[in-house]
């Protein structure tokens, strides 16, 4: 992403806290597997948010209205040795020159120049509790006159309008991601393991050098009834569902998308006519997604859609009202109907403000996910039995209404069986 894209954000975080204050954000950490093998790094998502800063071992200072210097990195030095292991370092000229920073330290310095820095404030901006180790060091640093700001309440707020430039990312993200669940809807078959679908799906992120944004959910059968089914061993039969669920992180911005279709390519007419239920909750929900709307009313559209749509398949009995308000569908469908959306797949943001559910605003990113999970039971006709339904497509909501970002992977019935069954 553009320099110029991190000095704005920077630039409005600082007015935001205003010149009586400091903020300090610490690098996340490196993070250990097993023994002394490491977790492929990924930065803190704050602070990548404002550095760009890809390392770890560093410490980012916000110190509005010093003069020449409002922006500081703290960084770890160049180290032939160590870079010849772990490949190259920016160190403080790299700081500088690459990342925007106005001044640069080793970070075996921080303790000698922090202290000072903190000491002409009175508040200090933080996120206590995400690095122990370091807030012992800052508690130690700061003296009883210091405030402590939850660093959180001022970022989370920020990064929920997505700019032009996220916007952009967010789309990359998922048209990767789309074509991730198209592979896999045409590789699998009777027979072929949930792993071996999950292969493809990374195969796919890889190829165009994205990651995983979370562990994706390869749930075939009984398994699509499992919300956070992760085990993804087992093998796909005829006449199964799979419900799949993967996205991507693209320059650390995030995709999120759900199909959900038949192994063998076509629907049975049960699972077909639960099918058509969630994908008209799914639209119901995604035209509540507008300027001016609040938060919950997708949800509410949603509920409404499958509440219906149970009562219509003999699943529910009764007046729809009643049974909304008697929440008779949470047996079928027991999860929200979206989050938000950004660098991080379930994204920073309040879904209440004041008590109230916030209302929607343009450059905001949120997922729509209704779902409908019919386990077996007596009360439930056996054809029903199994069937694990859910749609996702992520979603910006623009000026004039929304933009569904991940609209060019196939959802209508017809369309998910021709891949399905495409050889």
């Amino acid at each position: 992403m553009d320099t110029k894209e991190f000095m704005r954000r920077r630039r409005q975080f600082m007015r935001m806290i205003g010149k009586d204050a400091v903020a300090i954000l610490p690098a996340a950490p490196v993070r250990h597997r097993n023994r002394d093998i490491e977790y492929a790094y990924r930065q803190d998502s704050h602070f990548y948010y404002l550095t760009g800063f890809p390392e770890p071992d560093a410490v980012a200072v916000f110190v509005p209205g010093r003069a020449h210097a409002e922006y500081l990195l703290f960084v770890r030095e160049r180290d032939a040795e160590r870079e010849a292991w772990d490949g190259p370092r920016a160190g403080t000229e790299g700081a500088i020159a690459r990342f925007g920073a106005d001044d640069a330290f080793p970070i075996a310095d921080i303790e000698d120049i922090l202290p000072g820095l903190i000491e002409l404030k009175s508040q200090i901006y933080y996120a206590m509790g995400m690095q122990r180790e370091f807030d012992s060091h800052l508690l130690g640093w700061a003296t009883r006159s210091h405030e402590f700001v939850a660093l959180n309440h001022v970022l989370d707020d920020m990064r929920l309008y997505k700019s032009r430039a996220e916007r952009q990312s967010l789309k990359r993200a998922a048209l990767i991601a789309v074509g991730a669940h198209r592979r896999a809807m045409r590789y699998a078959r009777p027979g072929r393991m949930e792993y071996e679908v999950m292969a493809e799906v990374v195969h796919e992120f890889r190829s165009h050098n994205a990651e995983l944004s979370y562990l994706p959910i390869v749930a075939g059968g009984a398994n699509s009834c499992v919300m956070h089914y992760r085990n993804n061993d087992q093998r796909l039969c005829e006449g199964d569902l799979l419900l799949l669920d993967a996205g991507c992180e693209h320059d650390y911005y995030a995709s999120d998308i759900t199909r959900t279709f038949p192994v063998g390519g076509r629907f049975s007419p049960a699972q077909r006519a639960v099918y058509e239920v969630v994908l008209a909750a799914q639209l119901a929900a995604i035209d509540k997604v507008r300027p001016g709307n609040h938060w919950n009313q997708p949800h509410e559209a949603a509920v409404r859609t499958i509440t219906q749509g149970l009562k219509a398949l003999g699943l529910l009995r009764g007046p729809a009202a009643r049974l909304i308000k008697e929440k008779a569908y949470e047996p079928f469908f027991n999860h929200r109907t979206g989050h938000w959306l950004g660098i991080d797949v379930h994204d920073v943001g309040d879904y209440r403000v004041g008590g109230e559910w916030r209302v929607l605003e343009p450059g905001m990113a949120l997922t729509v996910e209704p779902g409908i999970y019919i386990k077996p039971s007596p009360r439930v006709p056996k054809e029903f039995w199994n069937i694990g339904i859910r749609i996702e497509d992520d979603v910006l909501v623009t000026r004039n209404g929304n933009e569904v970002l991940t609209a060019a992977l196939e959802k209508t019935p017809e369309a998910i069986e021709q891949l399905a069954s495409a050889a």
